[in-house]
Protein backbone atom coordinates (compact mmCIF):
# COMPACT_ATOMS: atom_id res chain seq x y z
CA UNK A 1 0.00 0.00 0.00
CA UNK A 2 1.04 3.83 -0.78
CA UNK A 3 2.22 4.83 2.42
CA UNK A 4 1.46 8.78 2.30
CA UNK A 5 -2.26 6.93 1.18
CA UNK A 6 -2.16 4.88 4.59
CA UNK A 7 -0.50 7.75 6.38
CA UNK A 8 -3.67 10.11 4.94
CA UNK A 9 -6.40 7.30 5.71
CA UNK A 10 -4.67 7.19 10.11
CA UNK A 11 -5.03 10.47 10.27
CA UNK A 12 -8.56 10.42 8.77
CA UNK A 13 -9.18 7.36 11.08
CA UNK A 14 -8.04 10.16 14.36
CA UNK A 15 -10.60 12.82 13.65
CA UNK A 16 -13.54 10.07 13.62
CA UNK A 17 -12.27 8.45 16.34
CA UNK A 18 -12.35 11.98 18.18
CA UNK A 19 -16.17 12.37 17.01
CA UNK A 20 -16.83 9.21 19.01
CA UNK A 21 -16.55 6.50 15.95
CA UNK A 22 -15.57 2.96 16.26
CA UNK A 23 -13.15 1.06 14.51
CA UNK A 24 -15.74 -1.30 13.21
CA UNK A 25 -18.13 1.46 12.09
CA UNK A 26 -15.70 3.00 10.26
CA UNK A 27 -14.96 -0.22 8.73
CA UNK A 28 -18.50 -0.88 7.67
CA UNK A 29 -18.52 2.90 6.17
CA UNK A 30 -15.26 1.92 3.64
CA UNK A 31 -16.81 -0.97 2.45
CA UNK A 32 -20.44 0.29 1.58
CA UNK A 33 -18.41 3.64 -0.06
CA UNK A 34 -16.68 1.57 -2.35
CA UNK A 35 -20.18 -0.11 -3.04
CA UNK A 36 -22.08 2.62 -4.38
CA UNK A 37 -19.52 5.26 -5.51
CA UNK A 38 -20.82 4.79 -9.47
CA UNK A 39 -24.04 6.33 -8.24
CA UNK A 40 -22.45 9.03 -7.04
CA UNK A 41 -21.66 9.75 -10.76
CA UNK A 42 -25.02 9.65 -11.70
CA UNK A 43 -25.90 12.04 -9.00
CA UNK A 44 -23.16 14.63 -10.58
CA UNK A 45 -24.51 14.83 -13.55
CA UNK A 46 -28.13 15.65 -12.59
CA UNK A 47 -26.20 18.51 -10.01
CA UNK A 48 -24.50 19.61 -13.23
CA UNK A 49 -27.93 20.55 -15.45
CA UNK A 50 -29.42 21.75 -12.08
CA UNK A 51 -26.66 24.20 -11.72
CA UNK A 52 -26.86 25.29 -15.36
CA UNK A 53 -30.86 25.45 -15.39
CA UNK A 54 -30.73 28.03 -12.58
CA UNK A 55 -27.57 29.86 -13.65
CA UNK A 56 -29.27 30.54 -17.20
CA UNK A 57 -32.66 31.41 -15.02
CA UNK A 58 -30.78 34.16 -13.11
CA UNK A 59 -28.96 35.51 -16.16
CA UNK A 60 -31.94 35.63 -18.15
CA UNK A 61 -33.95 37.95 -15.64
CA UNK A 62 -31.00 39.57 -14.84
CA UNK A 63 -30.01 39.33 -11.53
CA UNK A 64 -27.82 42.42 -10.73
CA UNK A 65 -26.62 43.38 -6.96
CA UNK A 66 -29.40 45.87 -6.24
CA UNK A 67 -31.29 42.47 -6.14
CA UNK A 68 -29.30 41.21 -2.94
CA UNK A 69 -30.74 44.39 -0.66
CA UNK A 70 -34.27 44.53 1.29
CA UNK A 71 -36.94 46.49 1.52
CA UNK A 72 -39.22 47.33 4.48
CA UNK A 73 -42.40 48.61 5.08
CA UNK A 74 -44.92 47.69 2.46
CA UNK A 75 -42.28 46.62 0.14
CA UNK A 76 -43.81 48.32 -2.80
CA UNK A 77 -41.28 48.25 -5.89
CA UNK A 78 -39.17 45.45 -4.69
CA UNK A 79 -36.74 44.66 -7.55
CA UNK A 80 -35.32 41.93 -5.49
CA UNK A 81 -38.58 40.14 -4.86
CA UNK A 82 -39.75 40.52 -8.13
CA UNK A 83 -36.88 39.45 -9.79
CA UNK A 84 -36.73 36.25 -7.93
CA UNK A 85 -40.09 35.64 -7.96
CA UNK A 86 -39.58 35.40 -11.86
CA UNK A 87 -36.02 33.41 -11.11
CA UNK A 88 -38.40 30.61 -9.63
CA UNK A 89 -40.73 31.23 -12.58
CA UNK A 90 -38.12 30.45 -15.18
CA UNK A 91 -36.59 27.49 -13.28
CA UNK A 92 -39.59 25.50 -13.05
CA UNK A 93 -40.88 26.43 -16.27
CA UNK A 94 -44.36 28.35 -15.08
CA UNK A 95 -46.03 31.93 -16.03
CA UNK A 96 -45.57 33.18 -12.28
CA UNK A 97 -43.97 32.06 -8.83
CA UNK A 98 -44.35 33.57 -5.52
CA UNK A 99 -41.42 33.46 -3.62
CA UNK A 100 -41.81 34.55 0.39
CA UNK A 101 -39.70 34.79 3.22
CA UNK A 102 -43.83 35.59 4.72
CA UNK A 103 -45.16 31.80 4.16
CA UNK A 104 -43.69 29.87 7.46
CA UNK A 105 -43.23 26.73 6.65
CA UNK A 106 -44.02 24.00 3.70
CA UNK A 107 -47.58 23.45 5.11
CA UNK A 108 -48.59 27.31 5.40
CA UNK A 109 -47.81 27.16 1.71
CA UNK A 110 -49.37 24.46 0.81
CA UNK A 111 -52.31 26.14 2.90
CA UNK A 112 -52.41 29.18 1.11
CA UNK A 113 -52.40 27.54 -2.44
CA UNK A 114 -55.46 25.30 -1.61
CA UNK A 115 -57.37 27.81 0.64
CA UNK A 116 -56.74 30.17 -2.57
CA UNK A 117 -58.09 27.95 -4.90
CA UNK A 118 -60.70 26.22 -3.47
CA UNK A 119 -64.22 28.07 -2.36
CA UNK A 120 -67.19 26.40 -0.45
CA UNK A 121 -68.93 23.20 -1.98
CA UNK A 122 -65.49 22.75 -4.05
CA UNK A 123 -64.27 19.04 -3.27
CA UNK A 124 -60.48 18.20 -2.85
CA UNK A 125 -58.99 14.79 -4.04
CA UNK A 126 -56.04 12.99 -3.38
CA UNK A 127 -55.34 10.44 -5.79
CA UNK A 128 -52.44 9.39 -3.35
CA UNK A 129 -53.83 8.48 -0.50
CA UNK A 130 -53.69 10.10 3.19
CA UNK A 131 -51.43 13.71 2.50
CA UNK A 132 -48.69 14.15 5.40
CA UNK A 133 -49.82 14.79 8.89
CA UNK A 134 -49.87 18.24 9.39
CA UNK A 135 -52.57 18.70 6.09
CA UNK A 136 -54.79 16.78 8.20
CA UNK A 137 -55.83 19.33 10.10
CA UNK A 138 -55.67 21.85 6.95
CA UNK A 139 -58.31 19.75 4.95
CA UNK A 140 -60.39 19.18 8.23
CA UNK A 141 -59.36 14.89 8.21
CA UNK A 142 -58.73 15.94 12.09
CA UNK A 143 -61.12 18.79 13.30
CA UNK A 144 -59.71 22.06 13.56
CA UNK A 145 -60.78 25.47 13.19
CA UNK A 146 -60.51 27.44 9.72
CA UNK A 147 -59.84 24.31 8.48
CA UNK A 148 -61.00 23.22 4.41
CA UNK A 149 -64.17 21.78 5.92
CA UNK A 150 -65.06 24.74 8.11
CA UNK A 151 -65.26 26.57 5.15
CA UNK A 152 -67.42 23.81 2.99
CA UNK A 153 -64.73 22.26 0.88
CA UNK A 154 -65.52 18.47 0.65
CA UNK A 155 -62.47 15.66 0.69
CA UNK A 156 -61.80 12.24 -1.10
CA UNK A 157 -59.38 10.46 -1.44
CA UNK A 158 -58.09 7.32 -3.00
CA UNK A 159 -55.15 4.73 -1.69
CA UNK A 160 -52.03 3.20 -3.27
CA UNK A 161 -52.67 -0.40 -4.53
CA UNK A 162 -50.53 -2.42 -2.21
CA UNK A 163 -47.39 -2.36 -4.48
CA UNK A 164 -47.67 1.96 -4.03
CA UNK A 165 -48.68 2.69 -7.68
CA UNK A 166 -51.77 4.49 -8.40
CA UNK A 167 -55.40 2.86 -8.35
CA UNK A 168 -56.22 4.40 -11.65
CA UNK A 169 -60.04 2.60 -11.62
CA UNK A 170 -61.08 3.96 -8.46
CA UNK A 171 -59.41 7.03 -8.97
CA UNK A 172 -61.81 7.46 -12.59
CA UNK A 173 -64.66 6.94 -9.97
CA UNK A 174 -63.99 9.16 -7.23
CA UNK A 175 -63.21 12.16 -10.19
CA UNK A 176 -67.09 14.40 -10.10
CA UNK A 177 -69.06 17.57 -10.76
CA UNK A 178 -67.35 18.41 -7.26
CA UNK A 179 -63.75 18.06 -7.94
CA UNK A 180 -61.84 21.14 -8.16
CA UNK A 181 -58.52 20.50 -6.94
CA UNK A 182 -56.50 17.26 -7.46
CA UNK A 183 -53.52 17.77 -4.63
CA UNK A 184 -50.57 15.35 -5.24
CA UNK A 185 -48.27 14.61 -2.94
CA UNK A 186 -44.52 14.04 -4.19
CA UNK A 187 -42.22 12.57 -1.27
CA UNK A 188 -43.81 9.46 0.59
CA UNK A 189 -44.00 11.81 4.05
CA UNK A 190 -44.26 9.20 6.96
CA UNK A 191 -45.39 6.09 4.68
CA UNK A 192 -43.55 3.71 3.91
CA UNK A 193 -44.38 4.08 0.26
CA UNK A 194 -42.06 5.00 -2.87
CA UNK A 195 -41.73 8.60 -3.61
CA UNK A 196 -43.25 9.35 -7.02
CA UNK A 197 -40.52 10.40 -10.09
CA UNK A 198 -41.70 13.01 -12.00
CA UNK A 199 -42.71 10.62 -15.23
CA UNK A 200 -45.18 8.85 -13.03
CA UNK A 201 -46.75 12.21 -11.81
CA UNK A 202 -47.53 13.56 -15.20
CA UNK A 203 -48.78 10.19 -16.47
CA UNK A 204 -51.33 10.72 -13.44
CA UNK A 205 -52.09 14.29 -14.09
CA UNK A 206 -52.52 13.19 -18.08
CA UNK A 207 -54.98 10.90 -16.80
CA UNK A 208 -56.80 13.48 -14.74
CA UNK A 209 -56.94 15.80 -16.65
CA UNK A 210 -58.09 13.11 -19.52
CA UNK A 211 -61.27 12.82 -17.26
CA UNK A 212 -61.40 16.61 -16.36
CA UNK A 213 -59.78 19.30 -18.02
CA UNK A 214 -60.56 22.12 -16.53
CA UNK A 215 -59.53 20.76 -12.80
CA UNK A 216 -56.47 22.23 -10.98
CA UNK A 217 -53.62 19.74 -9.68
CA UNK A 218 -51.34 21.03 -6.98
CA UNK A 219 -48.30 18.89 -6.70
CA UNK A 220 -46.76 19.01 -2.83
CA UNK A 221 -42.60 19.29 -4.32
CA UNK A 222 -41.20 19.37 -0.83
CA UNK A 223 -38.14 17.67 -0.39
CA UNK A 224 -37.98 16.68 -4.44
CA UNK A 225 -36.69 19.87 -6.27
CA UNK A 226 -33.51 19.06 -7.99
CA UNK A 227 -33.36 15.59 -7.52
CA UNK A 228 -34.42 14.75 -11.00
CA UNK A 229 -33.93 17.39 -14.46
CA UNK A 230 -37.43 18.06 -14.74
CA UNK A 231 -39.82 19.36 -12.27
CA UNK A 232 -43.79 18.35 -12.24
CA UNK A 233 -44.22 21.60 -13.26
CA UNK A 234 -43.05 21.07 -16.52
CA UNK A 235 -45.27 17.54 -16.79
CA UNK A 236 -48.79 19.28 -16.42
CA UNK A 237 -48.66 20.28 -12.44
CA UNK A 238 -50.75 23.95 -12.33
CA UNK A 239 -48.73 24.22 -9.06
CA UNK A 240 -45.73 23.40 -7.34
CA UNK A 241 -45.60 23.87 -3.50
CA UNK A 242 -42.48 23.66 -1.63
CA UNK A 243 -40.44 25.25 1.62
CA UNK A 244 -37.27 27.28 1.29
CA UNK A 245 -35.59 25.86 4.31
CA UNK A 246 -36.13 22.26 2.32
CA UNK A 247 -34.65 22.30 -1.23
CA UNK A 248 -34.50 24.88 -2.91
CA UNK A 249 -32.95 26.85 -0.47
CA UNK A 250 -29.56 25.50 -0.23
CA UNK A 251 -29.24 25.82 3.46
CA UNK A 252 -29.05 29.30 3.50
CA UNK A 253 -32.56 30.51 3.45
CA UNK A 254 -33.49 31.26 7.17
CA UNK A 255 -36.91 31.01 6.45
CA UNK A 256 -39.75 31.25 3.61
CA UNK A 257 -41.79 29.06 1.13
CA UNK A 258 -42.63 29.16 -2.85
CA UNK A 259 -45.52 28.20 -4.98
CA UNK A 260 -44.82 28.36 -8.58
CA UNK A 261 -47.71 27.69 -11.58
CA UNK A 262 -50.47 29.31 -13.62
CA UNK A 263 -50.78 32.99 -13.47
CA UNK A 264 -54.73 32.00 -12.59
CA UNK A 265 -53.58 30.24 -9.88
CA UNK A 266 -50.76 32.29 -8.62
CA UNK A 267 -52.64 35.67 -8.47
CA UNK A 268 -55.38 33.52 -6.05
CA UNK A 269 -52.13 32.55 -3.61
CA UNK A 270 -51.34 36.24 -3.38
CA UNK A 271 -54.35 37.52 -2.54
CA UNK A 272 -55.01 34.87 0.11
CA UNK A 273 -51.32 35.58 1.17
CA UNK A 274 -51.78 39.38 1.82
CA UNK A 275 -55.14 40.30 0.98
CA UNK A 276 -57.41 40.58 -1.91
CA UNK A 277 -56.97 43.10 -4.43
CA UNK A 278 -53.64 43.87 -2.68
CA UNK A 279 -52.02 41.05 -4.30
CA UNK A 280 -48.15 40.72 -4.75
CA UNK A 281 -47.65 44.78 -4.63
CA UNK A 282 -46.36 44.25 -1.07
CA UNK A 283 -44.73 42.31 1.51
CA UNK A 284 -40.98 43.50 2.40
CA UNK A 285 -38.44 41.20 2.06
CA UNK A 286 -36.59 42.64 4.68
CA UNK A 287 -32.50 41.40 4.68
CA UNK A 288 -33.39 37.86 3.29
CA UNK A 289 -32.91 38.69 -0.56
CA UNK A 290 -28.83 37.41 -0.55
CA UNK A 291 -29.59 34.60 1.43
CA UNK A 292 -32.36 33.31 -0.56
CA UNK A 293 -30.54 33.90 -4.38
CA UNK A 294 -27.13 32.40 -2.74
CA UNK A 295 -29.30 29.43 -1.74
CA UNK A 296 -31.29 28.66 -4.41
CA UNK A 297 -27.90 29.02 -6.73
CA UNK A 298 -26.24 26.45 -4.58
CA UNK A 299 -29.87 24.27 -4.22
CA UNK A 300 -28.41 22.30 -7.41
CA UNK A 301 -25.37 21.04 -5.34
CA UNK A 302 -26.57 20.67 -2.11
CA UNK A 303 -29.49 18.60 -2.93
CA UNK A 304 -26.86 16.54 -4.66
CA UNK A 305 -24.92 15.66 -1.73
CA UNK A 306 -27.97 15.03 0.19
CA UNK A 307 -29.21 12.19 -2.69
CA UNK A 308 -25.42 10.84 -1.62
CA UNK A 309 -26.19 10.56 1.39
CA UNK A 310 -29.69 8.91 1.26
CA UNK A 311 -28.46 6.62 -0.88
CA UNK A 312 -25.28 5.86 1.74
CA UNK A 313 -27.49 5.63 4.54
CA UNK A 314 -29.41 3.03 2.38
CA UNK A 315 -26.77 0.73 1.42
CA UNK A 316 -25.21 1.24 5.22
CA UNK A 317 -28.62 -0.13 6.97
CA UNK A 318 -29.48 -2.72 4.22
CA UNK A 319 -26.17 -4.39 5.22
CA UNK A 320 -27.29 -4.14 8.52
CA UNK A 321 -30.37 -6.41 7.77
CA UNK A 322 -32.96 -3.37 7.78
CA UNK A 323 -35.74 -2.75 5.49
CA UNK A 324 -35.23 0.64 3.99
CA UNK A 325 -37.17 2.78 1.15
CA UNK A 326 -35.68 3.01 -2.16
CA UNK A 327 -32.79 0.85 -1.69
CA UNK A 328 -29.50 1.75 -2.25
CA UNK A 329 -29.88 0.53 -5.90
CA UNK A 330 -32.91 2.62 -6.94
CA UNK A 331 -33.12 5.87 -8.70
CA UNK A 332 -34.06 8.85 -6.13
CA UNK A 333 -36.89 11.25 -6.69
CA UNK A 334 -36.44 13.05 -3.26
CA UNK A 335 -34.25 13.68 -0.58
CA UNK A 336 -35.60 10.86 2.17
CA UNK A 337 -34.35 8.13 2.94
CA UNK A 338 -36.78 5.50 5.53
CA UNK A 339 -35.29 2.73 7.49
CA UNK A 340 -37.38 0.64 9.37
CA UNK A 341 -35.81 0.46 13.03
CA UNK A 342 -38.33 -1.82 14.35
CA UNK A 343 -38.60 -0.40 17.72
CA UNK A 344 -38.61 3.33 19.75
CA UNK A 345 -35.26 2.26 21.06
CA UNK A 346 -33.46 2.17 17.83
CA UNK A 347 -35.27 5.45 16.37
CA UNK A 348 -34.24 7.18 19.61
CA UNK A 349 -30.70 5.65 18.74
CA UNK A 350 -30.61 6.54 15.29
CA UNK A 351 -31.79 10.02 16.09
CA UNK A 352 -29.25 10.58 18.72
CA UNK A 353 -26.32 9.51 16.25
CA UNK A 354 -27.90 12.13 13.82
CA UNK A 355 -28.11 15.06 16.64
CA UNK A 356 -24.53 14.21 18.05
CA UNK A 357 -22.91 14.56 14.42
CA UNK A 358 -25.07 17.84 14.55
CA UNK A 359 -22.50 21.60 13.96
CA UNK A 360 -25.05 23.21 16.06
CA UNK A 361 -26.85 21.50 19.31
CA UNK A 362 -24.85 18.32 19.18
CA UNK A 363 -24.85 17.92 23.08
CA UNK A 364 -28.67 17.45 23.39
CA UNK A 365 -30.29 14.13 23.40
CA UNK A 366 -33.27 13.84 21.22
CA UNK A 367 -36.86 12.42 23.11
CA UNK A 368 -39.96 11.62 21.31
CA UNK A 369 -42.29 14.19 22.27
CA UNK A 370 -45.82 15.86 21.17
CA UNK A 371 -45.97 18.77 18.03
CA UNK A 372 -48.60 20.66 17.46
CA UNK A 373 -49.84 19.26 14.04
CA UNK A 374 -49.33 15.91 14.28
CA UNK A 375 -51.47 12.94 15.91
CA UNK A 376 -48.73 10.99 17.19
CA UNK A 377 -45.19 11.53 19.44
CA UNK A 378 -42.56 12.87 17.18
CA UNK A 379 -38.59 12.22 17.53
CA UNK A 380 -37.03 14.62 15.54
CA UNK A 381 -33.03 15.26 15.36
CA UNK A 382 -32.01 18.67 13.78
CA UNK A 383 -28.92 20.26 14.75
CA UNK A 384 -29.38 23.06 12.13
CA UNK A 385 -28.01 26.25 11.48
CA UNK A 386 -31.33 27.36 10.45
CA UNK A 387 -33.79 25.57 12.94
CA UNK A 388 -35.74 22.89 11.58
CA UNK A 389 -34.01 23.24 8.01
CA UNK A 390 -34.85 19.34 6.64
CA UNK A 391 -32.15 20.12 3.82
CA UNK A 392 -29.56 20.05 6.77
CA UNK A 393 -28.71 16.92 8.27
CA UNK A 394 -31.44 16.02 10.19
CA UNK A 395 -33.89 12.69 10.84
CA UNK A 396 -37.26 12.25 12.15
CA UNK A 397 -40.39 10.13 12.39
CA UNK A 398 -43.17 9.31 14.39
CA UNK A 399 -43.04 6.70 17.10
CA UNK A 400 -45.57 4.32 15.82
CA UNK A 401 -45.06 1.06 14.05
CA UNK A 402 -43.33 0.04 11.73
CA UNK A 403 -41.09 2.35 13.60
CA UNK A 404 -39.83 4.23 10.84
CA UNK A 405 -36.72 7.19 10.80
CA UNK A 406 -37.09 9.16 7.85
CA UNK A 407 -33.30 11.09 7.35
CA UNK A 408 -32.46 13.36 5.00
CA UNK A 409 -29.91 16.47 4.40
CA UNK A 410 -27.05 17.07 5.01
CA UNK A 411 -25.16 20.40 3.55
CA UNK A 412 -22.19 18.48 2.46
CA UNK A 413 -21.81 14.61 0.95
CA UNK A 414 -19.03 14.22 3.85
CA UNK A 415 -20.91 15.74 6.78
CA UNK A 416 -23.94 12.88 5.62
CA UNK A 417 -21.46 10.27 5.74
CA UNK A 418 -20.26 11.15 9.31
CA UNK A 419 -23.51 11.81 10.44
CA UNK A 420 -25.07 8.03 9.01
CA UNK A 421 -21.71 6.46 10.68
CA UNK A 422 -22.68 8.27 13.93
CA UNK A 423 -26.29 6.68 14.14
CA UNK A 424 -24.78 3.29 13.26
CA UNK A 425 -22.42 3.73 16.23
CA UNK A 426 -25.40 4.72 18.79
CA UNK A 427 -26.95 1.86 17.43
CA UNK A 428 -24.08 -0.36 18.16
CA UNK A 429 -23.02 0.78 21.57
CA UNK A 430 -26.71 -0.12 22.89
CA UNK A 431 -26.54 -4.04 21.61
CA UNK A 432 -29.35 -3.00 19.04
CA UNK A 433 -26.88 -4.40 16.35
CA UNK A 434 -23.77 -6.28 15.47
CA UNK A 435 -20.58 -5.75 13.57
Amino acid sequence: MNKDYSKKNNIRRDILFKLGLSDPVIDLGEKVLEEIKDKFEEIDAIAEYNQAKVLQAMQANRVDASCLTGTNGYGHDDIGRDTLEAVYATTFKTEAAIVRPHITCGTHALAIALSANLLPGDELLSPVGKPYDTLEEVIGIRESACSLKEYGVTYRQVDLLEDGSFDYENIKKAINDKTKLVTIQRSKGYQMRPSFSVKEIGELISFIKGIKPEVTVMVDNCYGEFTEIIEPSEVGADMIVGSLIKNPGGGLAPTGGYIAGTKKCIDRCHYRLTAPGVGQDVGASLHVMGNLYQGFFLSPTVVAGAVKGAVFAAKVYETLGFNVLPGSSEIRHDIIQSIELGSAEAMIAFCRGIQGAAPVDSYIAPEPCPIPGYPDEVIMAAGAFVQGSSIELSADGPIRPPYAIYFQGGLTWEHCKIGILMSVQKLYEQNLIKL
